[in-house]
């Protein structure tokens, strides 16, 4: 069933395909799209029956960047002019209404709800993916590639900042002096150049590029636990950023904890008795192994 209106929701074979559905306006970014994006990945947490997800785009393009014809009154971005925020306020305030609407970066919401979700993500770039189409990508895991994709983060030469929490991902993808020199030259760079910073897995003709992603998406998720999954990918994009390697000690302690006595008893028993595994754990329903997120 498909609720949105600027994506389109459809699962097979355990694999959830998210396609940018505005495909007349290369599926440039609004504010409705970023709501939508939201939900649909908190949706994809919640549904067993999604083992992976690939997000690509309709029609020629992946995102062409914010719809910069959705400006009013010269902002593009549906921010509140009348506010004043502070680092304080903005921090105190995160979650209230008018700052989540008229102050946090509408990209940046997209990044995080990636982030927390508990299914491997791959992004499928068909096309031109400059901006938010490209930092939209960062939080997910694996990027592939059309060779007809053009890749940019281009917000130099519109006067603004790299935003969708792109400066805490790109430089942990591509290092922090490939990720400077692009931002600061703000080029659009071909898929080919991608590849070669590192951005993309790998490249694939136009036709080749979504059975490629799911055929990665598969090697993910069939004959695995989805708990373990679920946990392995939370525990790599958390405990890459922990300031002690004895953070990760103490989650990876707790998901093995939990999981040793759940489908890790089954996974060892198939192992054993030389069978496929029936794993029967559910991502929808994991452990708690983290301690409580900080925005600060």
């Amino acid at each position: 069933m498909n609720d949105y209106a600027t994506l389109d929701w459809s699962v097979e074979d355990r694999i959830l395909t998210l396609t940018l559905q505005r495909p007349d306006q290369l599926n440039a970014f609004t504010v409705e799209m970023a709501d939508e994006l939201v939900d649909a990945y908190g949706r994809a947490s919640g549904d067993d029956g999604v083992g992976a997800v690939v997000v690509t785009g309709a029609g020629r393009a992946f995102c062409a960047g914010m719809d910069l014809n959705e400006a009013r009154d010269g902002n593009v971005f549906g921010l509140d002019e009348s506010m004043s925020p502070t680092p304080a306020e903005l921090a105190e305030r995160l979650e209230d209404e008018d700052v989540l609407r008229g102050v946090r970066d509408t990209g940046g919401r997209v990044s995080l709800a990636v982030y927390d979700c508990t299914k491997p993500v791959i992004a499928a770039i068909n096309g031109a993916a400059v901006g938010i189409g490209t930092t939209m990508t960062l939080p997910m895991d694996v990027r592939l590639a059309s060779t007809s994709a053009r890749i940019g983060f281009v917000f130099g030469r519109l006067g603004i900042v790299p935003e969708a929490a792109s400066s805490w991902f790109l430089p942990r993808i591509v290092g922090i002096s490939r990720a400077l020199e692009w931002t600061y030259a703000a080029d659009v760079l071909t898929s080919e150049q991608a590849l070669e910073g590192g951005l993309v897995r790998s490249v694939h003709a136009p036709d080749e590029l979504l059975p490629a992603a799911y055929a990665l998406a598969h090697r993910f998720v069939d004959g695995h636990s989805p708990v373990g999954i679920a946990l392995t990918r939370q525990l790599m994009w958390r405990n890459m950023a922990a300031a002690h390697p004895m953070a990760a000690h103490q989650s990876d302690s707790l998901a093995m904890f939990w999981t040793a006595q759940g489908d890790g008893k089954e996974g060892v028993a198939a192992f054993l008795e030389k069978r496929a595994a029936d794993f029967t754990g559910h991502a929808s329903d994991l452990p708690d192994v983290f301690p409580a997120a900080s925005s600060t």
